[in-house]
């Protein structure tokens, strides 16, 4: 991991029209959580938001974060200048995906486990436990992502169809679908931390192994395509 990279990319991620959408959308769900817990039921307000929250939030943010730390410079073209420095390549997708993370976990799965604070603070292990699986999501959809964005300039477009169409049209009509989705994986760990959490119909060694797969892949091939940008002079 490179400081440098780190400084700047999180400098290209809060200094962008990004960075307040970022700053909005948990802003958006903590304020309807607020408004769940004063007009409505905490036990029928919390899955609602939560879920809400995990399943359109979450990913949400996450992409925004991963594209917004590579995807303007493989946009305009000056990612060719930083690959011209004698640095791994692995080094600069490690860098910048622990920008990315690091804006998925604070404004994504931080203000979820708050909203259910929020809701029904009566039931903290729940709500921590939304957290930790927001948590597990949260760094595979980053680090997928961040490969999307390496690999395509339309990386929002395809994000957004992979959640919009895999995860939530497909995922809900199809069971199998949970054994290759990031969402059921996180919901998995989730589930054995409070029973309040429906459960993916997953092992928890699966759900993990999964993830942390994924997170690997997704790094390895961001490098690569760095890589393949040097060596073909791409922009």
């Amino acid at each position: 991991m490179k400081p440098t990279i780190v400084r700047l990319s999180a400098q290209a991620l809060l200094g962008r029209r990004r960075g307040l959408v970022l700053l909005l959308i948990p802003v958006v769900l903590l304020i309807l959580a607020l408004v769940v817990r004063l007009l409505t039921d905490s036990s029928e307000g919390f899955d609602h938001v939560v879920i809400l929250g995990y399943t359109l939030a979450l990913p949400l943010v996450a992409l925004l974060a991963a594209s917004a730390v590579l995807g303007p410079e493989v946009d305009d073209g000056s990612i060719v200048y930083l690959l011209a420095k004698p640095v791994s390549r692995h080094a600069i997708a490690v860098s910048k995906f622990v920008v990315a993370e690091l804006a998925t976990l604070a404004f994504g799965a931080l203000p979820i486990a708050l909203a259910g604070l929020v809701i029904d603070p009566g039931d903290p292990r729940a709500a921590l436990a939304w957290g930790a699986g927001a948590a597990v999501a949260g760094t595979a959809y980053t680090a997928f992502f961040l490969a999307l964005a390496a690999l395509t300039r339309h990386a929002v477009v395809a994000g957004l169809l992979f959640v919009l169409i895999w995860e939530g049209v497909l995922g809900n009509l199809l069971a199998g679908i949970r054994w290759v989705a990031i969402g059921p994986w996180g919901r998995q760990l989730a589930s054995e931390i409070s029973s309040r959490v429906a459960d993916a119909n997953l092992s928890l060694g699966y759900a993990v192994l999964a993830a942390a797969l994924v997170t690997l892949v997704g790094l390895w091939v961001t490098g690569d395509r760095l890589r393949s940008f040097t060596l073909r002079g791409d922009e």
